[in-house]
């Protein structure tokens, strides 16, 4: 797995100068001490280039704007810390002018109600709404703490920080996303149907490529090609291949290299691939631990060239930094209505289960044969808290929309075929009702992480989608 990159914020330090502004001084030092000590990087005006490198004139507003602009390209999001009541208009004119379309975070400090004197109160409470009443009316999108004042130092927002840099990396990792479609959707699924438009309408783009073009790709290689030998040492390294032929083994080393080349061609970051039964009949082996190797890379791949379905992996693991698999919601457990069995064939990421090995794929085989169905990764998904989501494009209305929410796997007894977990989801029934009655897909996203409230913010706030969380949340 790819470690988690630094995250860069932009900061605007409020201040307003009846107010103390001495508490400028000393919250900016405190919003870049908290930031170092989370391994994030702050970029903020100096004192040499405004009164304690806040922000109140129109003239430090352009400063700020264009120290943004020299930095556009890392920062991932801007937070305005109020460490007083903050000058509104110098806020949301540095943030206009630095052009810069990402998202935005406003922390207001609080007050100690034992020392109210002029000489220290902050009144932030008030600004705060100042603040954001300027941002609504210059049409900047933005998002607030879980309190509505709160020390940078505290528990609270640290926490916030997590999830405002999940939301972050979900902003800036869809934009200008490409997506690899590899093969046709098979016939049978009319389930995974979607628009490529209104993909485009976020920013995110297809491309394709035909089942026969990567075959051909394949039949050129030589069994000695480099790329070839590369990947089947990967693919002995990453899982237990006993028992599996040879030439299988081969033909799923050169699939993955020209997937590999394929993506790096055309600069698709992710990919969905055609599976049933085309990948058997035609060429003799399952792709699911070439899709799972991508994955546990965080490099999410997913059948039946479900493009949506792979774009709420990558949510996902952009999110949490974790890999993401996706997964039918399956099977009842028992009579349990909150717990049910989740299940694929499996191409789940390395980083889902207990232990895994390669074996063949079940339910295919009685159709194309054990010979042609080698390469799936096999095992129990492990227990632990888990985010799932799935955003899909509803061609009727025109939109993108989805639902996300918590839940997590457990340690149930499990004996079945394929990678397969029992997950406990709060109100599951009812979430299974909305899923029917609101016509999504049986495939869902998973992810072993506690990041559902930052995607359904991500696609709320600045991405423009409809989202549903499950349960619903609290405000």
């Amino acid at each position: 797995m790819a470690a988690q990159r630094k995250m860069t914020f932009g900061i605007v330090v409020g201040n307003r100068g009846f107010f103390p502004d001495h508490l400028a001084k000393t919250g900016r030092e405190e919003i870049i001490q908290v930031l170092e000590s989370a391994g994030a990087r702050a970029i903020v005006l100096g004192p040499e280039d405004s009164k304690y490198g806040a922000v109140e004139t129109y003239a430090e507003s352009q400063r700020c704007a264009e120290l943004f602009k020299k930095h556009a390209d890392e920062i991932d999001g801007i937070i305005v810390t109020l460490p007083n009541f903050g000058e509104e208009r110098g806020i949301v004119d540095a943030i206009r002018l630095s052009g810069l379309q990402v998202p935005v975070l406003v922390q207001a400090t609080p007050d100690r109600s034992e020392n109210m004197t002029i000489a220290v109160r902050r009144d932030s409470f008030c600004g705060k709404m100042s603040c954001c009443n300027n941002m609504m009316q210059y049409g900047i999108k933005y998002s607030l703490t879980t309190l509505h004042t709160e020390a940078v130092q505290s528990p609270e927002f640290k926490a916030d920080l997590e999830w405002f840099s999940a939301v972050c990396r979900i902003v800036k990792g869809l934009k200008n996303l490409k997506i690899g479609a590899i093969g046709a959707r098979p016939a049978a699924f009319n389930t995974v149907r979607y628009s490529e438009r209104i993909l485009e309408t976020s920013g995110i783009s297809i491309d394709t490529i035909d089942l026969s073009e990567i075959f051909g790709r394949i039949h050129r290689m030589a069994d000695n090609d480099h790329a070839a030998e590369a990947k089947l040492a990967a693919i002995k390294g990453y899982v237990t291949t006993a028992g599996i032929p040879d030439a299988a083994l081969m033909k799923m080393a050169k699939l993955g290299a020209v997937i590999d080349g394929w993506m790096k061609q055309t600069n698709c970051t992710i990919s969905a691939v055609q599976c049933w039964t085309s990948m058997e009949e035609f060429f003799g082996v399952v792709p699911c631990t070439v899709m799972s190797m991508m994955s546990n890379n965080l490099i999410p791949s997913a059948c039946e060239v479900d493009v949506p379905g792979v774009l709420s992996m990558y949510m996902l693991a952009l999110a949490s930094g974790t890999p993401s698999a996706l997964l039918d919601w399956n099977n009842n457990y028992g009579s349990d209505p909150n717990k049910c069995v989740c299940f694929h064939c499996s191409n789940l990421p390395k980083h889902f289960f207990k232990e895994v090995k390669m074996d063949f794929q079940e339910i295919i085989a009685g159709t194309v044969g054990k010979e042609n169905a080698f390469g799936t990764c096999v095992g129990k998904v492990k227990a632990g808290a888990m985010s799932y989501a799935r955003y899909s494009t509803d061609d009727r209305r025109g939109i993108i929309r989805g639902y996300t929410g918590p839940g997590r796997f457990t340690d149930d007894p499990l004996v079945t075929f394929g990678g397969a977990g029992v997950a406990e989801i709060p109100q599951l029934q009812k979430l299974l009702k909305y899923i029917c009655t609101q016509g999504f897909e049986h495939h869902v996203a998973a992810n072993f992480s506690e990041v559902s409230k930052a995607i359904h913010e991500a696609a709320v706030r600045y991405l423009g989608w409809e989202s549903h969380y499950h349960p619903e949340l609290e405000d």
